[in-house]
C-alpha cells in the first residue's frame, strides 16, 4: 500500500532554451547535456543559473544512440553509430568548448597525448577517446564513486578504470584502463548499474546482482562461492550436478507460451540462481588485484504481469540503478566503500528497493497508480513519470543508514521510525506527453514531447488523473510555441521547508485521541526526511539538526499519546529532543485539560523511566505537585514509587500524603504505603503520626517494604550516595532497623557493598561518633558476613574486620610456627581455632608473657602444639638458646625458619655462639639419617661466613672436622673479606 499526500516538493520549474527537439538527455555536474533527435550534436546548458543559458555546444562523430556522465572525471559515455557500425567513446575536457576553442583531440584507449606535455603549454581541447571493443556494446555505467565504467555487450560485461594523468597544476589527462571481463551465460542485460565493487544487471524480466571483490576475503568467509579454472576465475552458481538454468524467454509449443515462474534469491542463495559468471583479469595491476572473484548478492525474476491490458513488451523492467549512502561515520573520500549500498528496479506497476549490504533484503515496494515509464532513486526522493504525471515517493534510505551508523538506535536512548514503514507518494504533479527523466542535486529534468492531434486525449487523461483522490495541482503549461515538446528543469524545495508543510499538513490528522495514523505517519516522513538530508555532505547541519530535534519532540507528543504497543518510544524521541522533563510535563499536561484528564500510556512511560533511570532534572513544587497528581489519577498504585523519588522532594508533603492515604483507603494496607505516608509526616515534622505509622507494622515487614521501595533510604545520583531524611531518623532512634535494611537491600541486589559502605559513611559525619570506622558501619559488616552467602564479599568482609583498630593486639603468626604446628595437624577444628587464637595474642605487641607462665606450668610439650606455645613464650622472654635446644630436639626442620625470624640485631651471635656449635655436635652424634641436619648446618655455615672474618671462622671449625666440607664456606668468607 502506498499512502497519497499532497504536498509540494517541488519549487519552481524553467523552461530549457533548447533550438532543436532532444533525443536523450542526462546531466550532472550542474550541466545538461542535451543530444538532438536523429542528430550527432550535444548541447550543453548549465541548470544553476536561472536561464539556463548554453554551457557549450560540440558535434559527435555519430549519431548517439545512448550517453552517461560521470561525475567522477568529468566525462561523458556516448554509444554511436557511424556507417553502419557501433562504437564506444569517451569525450574528456568538454568544458574547453565553453571558450568556443574548436579544437579537439581524438585518440585511442591508452594512448595518452604526451607532446604537448614535452614542449610547452598543455593544449586546451576536448578529446574524444575510442575505446575498441570486440563485442557490439549495448549499454553503458559509471561508478559515482570511482568514476569506474562498465560497458555491456551480448554476453560480457567490460570494466574499466579510470586512469589520470596530471600535466602541470591546472590540467590533467583522462584515459581508461581494460581491468577485466565478465562473461554472463546466456544473458544480454539489457541495463546495467557499477557502484564500488557492486555490478547490477538487468534483462527484461530478471535482475542479478553481484561483487567484484578479493579473493582471499572470500575464501576467508565462503570457500564455496567459488572454482578456479586456470589462469581464469570462474564463479558458478553450483556444482556440475546443480540444477541447470531455467529458459530466460518464453517458450513456444504449439499454441501455447509457458514463462517461468516468479523466482527471488537473496544473500548466498543466490548462487543457486543458475546464472553462470567467468571472470578474466585484463589488467595491468598488482597480484593482489588480479585475485578477484564474483559473490553473488542477489537474484529475482519475474512472470510477466499483464496488467489492464498490457502487452507483454510493456511488462519489462526498466530504471536499474544503484545507489550509495554514506553515513556521519564513513569516509567520503575517493574509492572509499559508503556505508549502504541500495539497489532499485522497476515494473512498469511497481518498483523495488533492496539493501545489499550486511543483511540483504527488499526494503520498500512502490505500486503506481498508472504505466510508469522512468524511475530514479535519490538520497530523499523516487521520483517517477508515466505518461502524463511526475511522481514524489518517500524512500527508507535514511532508515536503513541510521541503523547502520548508530548502535543505540531501537534502544531506549535512541529511535527512527522503521524502514517497513509503507512509503507514500507526497505529489502527483501533471505533464502531458513525459517521455524521459533524469536528476542532478535539487534539479529535475523532463521532457516532454505531446502529440497535437492527440490534444484532445490528453485533456481527457488530464481530468480523468484530477478527478483521483489525490489532490494535485498542475503547473503552469508554457504558451504553444509551436512545437509539441519542451525540456524542463525543476528545483525541489528546500528541505526544512518541505519539513515545515508536511508538519502544517500532520496537524489535519491530529485533532482525534489518540492521534490518527496518517498523522504519525506524516511526521515519521518528515524525520526521515530530515536524517537523509544529514546524510548531504552539503547540507546546512545545524539548520537541520535544530529542525531534528523539533521533529523528535513532534514524534514523541504523537507516541505519548498513543495506547498502543508503540507507546514506549515517547521515551526515545524525547531523550533526543533535548527537551526537559518539565517541558515534556508542560507540553502533554497542555493537550490533556480537561475535567477527567487521559494522560496516555506513552508519557505515563516516559514519566516512569525518567523516575526510574534518574535522569530527570529536580522539578519545581509546581510541576513536582502535577507529577504527584497525573499518577493519582492515572496510576495511583505507582505513587510510592513517585514519592520516593530525590527528584519530587520538593512536592508538598500534605499534598503527597494526602494522595497516600487516598491510596490506602482504596486497597489493602500496604507496608510500603505505611513507610511512604511515615517519611511524608517526617517530612511535616509531625513525629506523633511518624510513629503510629512505623508502628503498625514489624520491623521485619519494614524491611520488606524498603526492599520494594530503595529510595525510602537512600538516593543514588551518579556515584554520590545521599541517605534519605528517613535514613538519618532510623540512625538516632532504630538503628538496627536501618542496618537489617541495607543488609537486605545487600542481599537483593538493590544497591553494592561500596554504594552501602558511603552509606554509613555518610550518615556518620553528621552524628555524634568519632571513630575513623563508623561503628554502624562495623555493625553493617558483622550482619552482612553472617546472611552472605558470596565467597568474595564474605572474604573483603572478614578482611574489613580483621583491620579494625580494635583488634591490634592480635599479631600475624610468625612464619616458623606453620612448620610446628602445620594446617593439616591432627587436632580438632574447636582447638585448632583457639591454638590459632593463642599464638596470634602471643605473636602481637601488647600481651604479656609473664601473665600465661602459670598455664606453661601445667601445660607439657610433649605434642607440637604445645610446644609451639612454649617456644613463643621462651621467644618472648628472650631465652633463644631455651628455644633453639627444643626446636633441634623435636622439630628440627623448623630451625632455619627460626633462626632467619628471631636470630637477627643483638641476637645475631647466637648463630654461631649457639647454634652452629650445636648442630656439629648433634650431627656427630646422629647415626641415622641426619640429612635436616646437614642441611642446616650448610645454611648456618652461609650466615656465618657472611658475618665472620677468616682467622674467627678458622677458630669456630672443629678439630675433627673434614676440611671438603667446610672448605667451601671458608673460601667464600675469604673472598669476601679480600674483597672488602
Amino acid at each position: 500500500m502506498v499512502r497519497v499526500y499532497n504536498c509540494h516538493p517541488f519549487a519552481s520549474q524553467r523552461i530549457v532554451p533548447a533550438a532543436q527537439e532532444p533525443g536523450l538527455v542526462c546531466c550532472g555536474g550542474g550541466a545538461l547535456f542535451v543530444v538532438s533527435a536523429g542528430g550527432c550534436k550535444i548541447e550543453v546548458y548549465h541548470m544553476q543559473q536561472e536561464e539556463c543559458p548554453v554551457i557549450c555546444r560540440f558535434s559527435t562523430m555519430g549519431i548517439v544512440h545512448s550517453i552517461v556522465y560521470s561525475q567522477i572525471g568529468d566525462y561523458l559515455v556516448t554509444i554511436e553509430e557511424k556507417n553502419g557500425a557501433t562504437y564506444l567513446r569517451a569525450y574528456t575536457n568538454w568544458r574547453y568548448q565553453a571558450a568556443e576553442k574548436k579544437r579537439v583531440g581524438v585518440r585511442l584507449l591508452g594512448h595518452l597525448i604526451r607532446g604537448a606535455a614535452l614542449h610547452g603549454t598543455p593544449k586546451e581541447q576536448m578529446e574524444i577517446v575510442e575505446i575498441p571493443m570486440s563485442e557490439t556494446p549495448l549499454c553503458t555505467a559509471c561508478c559515482p564513486i570511482t568514476g569506474a565504467m562498465l560497458v555491456a555487450c551480448r554476453n560480457s560485461l567490460v570494466l574499466f578504470s579510470l586512469k589520470r594523468q596530471s600535466l602541470n597544476d591546472q590540467h590533467e589527462e583522462l584515459d581508461f584502463e581494460r581491468l577485466l571481463i565478465l562473461y554472463v551465460s546466456g544473458w544480454s542485460p539489457s541495463q546495467v548499474a557499477l557502484c564500488s565493487g557492486y555490478v547490477a544487471m538487468q534483462t527484461d524480466l530478471e535482475v542479478l546482482v553481484v561483487k567484484l571483490e578479493n579473493l582471499e576475503k572470500i575464501c576467508a568467509s565462503d570457500e564455496e562461492h567459488m572454482q578456479l579454472y586456470g589462469d581464469d576465475l570462474a564463479v558458478t552458481g553450483g556444482t556440475n550436478n546443480d540444477v541447470k538454468k531455467e529458459p530466460q524467454s518464453p517458450l513456444e509449443s504449439g499454441d501455447y507460451f509457458m514463462f517461468p515462474k516468479h523466482l527471488e534469491m537473496l544473500g548466498e542463495k543466490a548462487k543457486d540462481c543458475g546464472v553462470s559468471l567467468s571472470l578474466e583479469w585484463t589488467g595491468m595491476g598488482t597480484e593482489e588485484n588480479t585475485k578477484m572473484a564474483v559473490t553473488y548478492i542477489m537474484y529475482r525474476r519475474f512472470a510477466p504481469d499483464f496488467f489492464q491490458g498490457c502487452s507483454v513488451e510493456e511488462t519489462r523492467l526498466h530504471s536499474l540503478q544503484l545507489h550509495p549512502v554514506y553515513t556521519g561515520n564513513s569516509d567520503v573520500s575517493r574509492d572509499s566503500d559508503p556505508a549502504c549500498m541500495f539497489c532499485f528496479f522497476s515494473l512498469p506497476n511497481a518498483g523495488y528497493m533492496y539493501s545489499l549490504k550486511s543483511t540483504v533484503a527488499l526494503i520498500s515496494t512502490y505500486q503506481y497508480p498508472e504505466k510508469a515509464h522512468q524511475a530514479l532513486l535519490c538520497n530523499q526522493f523516487l521520483h517517477v513519470i508515466t505518461q502524463n504525471a511526475l511522481q514524489c515517493f518517500s524512500v527508507r534510505c535514511s532508515a536503513v543508514a541510521a541503523r547502520v551508523e548508530d548502535p543505540f538506535i531501537d534502544t531506549t536512548m535512541k529511535a527512527c521510525p522503521p524502514y517497513t514503514m509503507e512509503v507514500c507518494a507526497l505529489r502527483i504533479q501533471l505533464f502531458i506527453g513525459l517521455k524521459s527523466l533524469c536528476h542532478d542535486g535539487n534539479h529535475i529534468v523532463l521532457l516532454t514531447a505531446a502529440d497535437v492531434d492527440t490534444k484532445q486525449e490528453n485533456e481527457r487523461a488530464t481530468r480523468r488523473s484530477m478527478s483521483k483522490k489525490s489532490s494535485v495541482s498542475k503547473f503552469k503549461e508554457p504558451s504553444e510555441s509551436g512545437h509539441g515538446w519542451n525540456l524542463y528543469v525543476i528545483s525541489t524545495v528546500p528541505t526544512v521547508q518541505l519539513y515545515r508543510e508536511m508538519v502544517e499538513y500532520s496537524k489535519q490528522y491530529e485533532q482525534t485521541s489518540p492521534p490518527s495514523q496518517n498523522c504519525l505517519h506524516l511526521l515519521s516522513e518528515a524525520h526521515l526526511l530530515l536524517r537523509s538530508s544529514l546524510l548531504s555532505p552539503t547540507a546546512d547541519r545545524a539548520k537541520i539538526e535544530e529542525a531534528l530535534q523539533e521533529s523528535c519532540a513532534q514524534l514523541g507528543d504523537c507516541f505519548s499519546r498513543l495506547a498502543k504497543r508503540d507507546c514506549h518510544l515517547a521515551l526515545p524521541y524525547y531523550k533526543m529532543s533535548g527537551l526537559s522533563v518539565t517541558e515534556v510535563i508542560q507540553r502533554n499536561v497542555a493537550v490533556c485539560r480537561g475535567p477527567v484528564p487521559d494522560y496516555g500510556e506513552g508519557f505515563l512511560f516516559y514519566l516512569k523511566h525518567s523516575l526510574y533511570e534518574e535522569t530527570m532534572e529536580e522539578l519545581s513544587e509546581e510541576t513536582a505537585n502535577t507529577v504527584l497528581d497525573i499518577f493519582r489519577k492515572a496510576e495511583p498504585g505507582q505513587l510510592p514509587y513517585v514519592v520516593s523519588s530525590s527528584f519530587l522532594k520538593n512536592a508538598d508533603p500534605a499534598c503527597a500524603l494526602a494522595h497516600l492515604e487516598q491510596l490506602e483507603l482504596s486497597g489493602a494496607p500496604s507496608v510500603t504505603v505505611t513507610l511512604c505516608k511515615a517519611v511524608q509526616a517526617l517530612r511535616l515534622g509531625d513525629l506523633r503520626y511518624y510513629q503510629q505509622q512505623m508502628d503498625r507494622h514489624a520491623e521485619m515487614l519494614q524491611v520488606y517494604g524498603f526492599i520494594e521501595v530503595p529510595k525510602l533510604l537512600v538516593h543514588c545520583e551518579g556515584n554520590v550516595v545521599i541517605p534519605t531524611q528517613l535514613a538519618r531518623h532510623l540512625r538516632d532512634t532504630q538503628d538496627g532497623l536501618l542496618v537489617a535494611a541495607v543488609v537486605a537491600l545487600h542481599e537483593n541486589s538493590k544497591v553494592k557493598l561500596q554504594e552501602a559502605e558511603l552509606f554509613f559513611q555518610e550518615l556518620s559525619r553528621d552524628s555524634t561518633e568519632s571513630q575513623s570506622i563508623p561503628q554502624l558501619l562495623v555493625d553493617f559488616w558483622e550482619a552482612l558476613l553472617v546472611a552472605s552467602s558470596q565467597e568474595s564479599i564474605i572474604q573483603e568482609l572478614l578482611f574489613n574486620l580483621t583491620s579494625i583498630n580494635s583488634c591490634t593486639h592480635f599479631g600475624p603468626l610468625f612464619p616458623w610456627l606453620s612448620l610446628l604446628t602445620p594446617a593439616q595437624f591432627s587436632i580438632t577444628h574447636d582447638h585448632q581455632e583457639d591454638l590459632q587464637k593463642l599464638q596470634s595474642l602471643l605473636c602481637g605487641p601488647t600481651l604479656d608473657t609473664s601473665s600465661i607462665m602459670p598455664l606453661l606450668e601445667q601445660l607439657s610439650d610433649e605434642d607440637n602444639a604445645s610446644l609451639s606455645v612454649h617456644v613463643l613464650c621462651a621467644t618472648k622472654l628472650g631465652h633463644h638458646e631455651k628455644a633453639i635446644e627444643k626446636i633441634l630436639d623435636r622439630c628440627p626442620h623448623a630451625i632455619i625458619s627460626y633462626a632467619n625470624h628471631e636470630l637477627h640485631s643483638d641476637k645475631m651471635a647466637l648463630w654461631w655462639q649457639k647454634l652452629f656449635p650445636e648442630l656439629c655436635a648433634r650431627t656427630r652424634m646422629s647415626s641415622g639419617d641426619n640429612s635436616i641436619l646437614l642441611t642446616a648446618l650448610k645454611d648456618t655455615l652461609a650466615v656465618v661466613a657472611m658475618e665472620l672474618n677468616t682467622v674467627e671462622f678458622l677458630d669456630l671449625l672443629p678439630d675433627d672436622g673434614t676440611a671438603h666440607f667446610f672448605l667451601p664456606h671458608l673460601l667464600k668468607c675469604s673472598q669476601r673479606h679480600v674483597l672488602t
